[in-house]
């Protein structure tokens, strides 16, 4: 493995995560977060999410919405709209079940 120094690593990290977010966003907005959530556990959620947990560890203070906006360059209720289509009865028990095991919580939304 090449050395990396930690700026460049950082820099590496931070485009492989654009290249992610892009493809999910503009190369499959067909694929639904539910049936992401099912398969591997996380979902563009989860990315905004943790987008509002890094800020908050440097001190920034950000709002679900405004992360989730901030993560899918739009309100996400627009996106919703937009994107997003009606889940099965089946879908959505899986969900909860795949969110409390990967997100550790119970759904609120």
């Amino acid at each position: 493995m090449p050395e990396i120094d930690e700026k460049t690593m950082v820099e590496i990290e931070a485009a492989a995560f654009r290249t992610l977010r892009d493809h999910l966003m503009n190369k499959r907005p067909d694929v639904q977060n539910i049936d992401m959530m099912n398969l591997a556990g996380f979902c563009r959620n989860c990315l905004s999410r943790w987008v509002q947990e890094a800020a908050g560890e440097r001190g920034i203070e950000m709002s679900k919405d405004e992360a989730r906006e901030l993560y899918y360059g739009m309100p996400y209720d627009d996106w919703k709209t937009q994107s997003q289509t009606e889940a099965s009865p089946e879908k959505q028990a899986a969900f909860e079940k795949a969110f409390a095991e990967n997100v550790g919580k119970e759904l609120k939304e």
